[in-house]
């Protein structure tokens, strides 16, 4: 492999990394193997630390598909507790509001999930990296200050649930660029008459990329060396 001309890798990002992580792991694994002290690496779709799942890692001039990458359909495998909020719509914080789930069916679910799929408006989450004049919402929600985030046009291609064992719905969804699985699970909690956050989340393909395809997180450094680099 040659890593400064170019490498495209497909890796399962381990869960509690952040997406920053997995890329600088790999490029400070790849530049110790080179002996060079600098190399452009880059990641097509972040993943939030409490997500695991695919993630596409460019090499060198191979960066230049990036944005390429990121504009490919997206598969995920969410877990969705109802019933419960909270202010990042997972696990990040603590559970901030409780509601009912007794009037919760399958069938009430599966109908309500049917009204997400094609062209949606979703507020993003105050805990995200959108911009909120100049600065990151994610810092000003954990400054405890108010983010007004304005509504996203996204596309939601499809959306199966694929175990119901209430509160606790898993659900499989295919969708586009920016697309935030929080979000939805926060949406899909109100389309309900109650509340949800994600407790757990699997990215499953990007593209024409799937799980069985990538590298796992733990395994970048014993496969740059499998390389035999000099």
């Amino acid at each position: 492999m040659d890593f400064i001309e170019g490498e495209i890798l497909y890796i399962n990002k381990p869960l509690n990394w952040t997406s920053f992580t997995l890329v600088r792991k790999l490029r400070n694994k790849i530049c110790r193997k080179l002996n060079v002290k600098k190399l452009k690496v880059g990641h097509a779709g972040t993943l939030d630390p409490l997500a695991t799942g695919v993630m596409i890692v460019c090499t060198g001039k191979k960066t230049k598909l990036i944005e390429t990458f990121q504009y490919q359909t997206k598969e995920y495998i969410a877990t969705i507790k109802l019933g419960e909020t909270t202010p990042s719509f997972d696990l990040e914080t603590e559970v901030d509001g409780t509601y009912p789930t007794e009037h919760i069916t399958r069938e009430l679910v599966e109908t309500k999930l049917v009204q997400f799929v094609g062209e949606i408006q979703q507020i993003p989450p105050a805990y995200s990296a959108c911009k909120v004049e100049g600065k990151r919402a994610y810092d000003l929600a954990r400054e405890g200050k108010e983010v007004d985030l304005k509504p996203k046009l996204l596309v939601i291609d499809e959306i199966e649930l694929l175990e119901c064992d209430l509160p606790i719905v898993k659900v499989r969804v295919v969708c586009s660029k920016g697309t935030y699985i929080r979000a939805l699970a926060r949406d899909i909690g109100k389309a309900l008459n109650s509340g949800g956050h994600l407790i757990a989340l699997e990215r499953t393909r990007i593209g024409e990329v799937t799980l069985d395809q990538c590298i796992k997180g733990e395994d970048i450094e014993a496969f740059v060396d499998a390389l035999l680099i000099d």
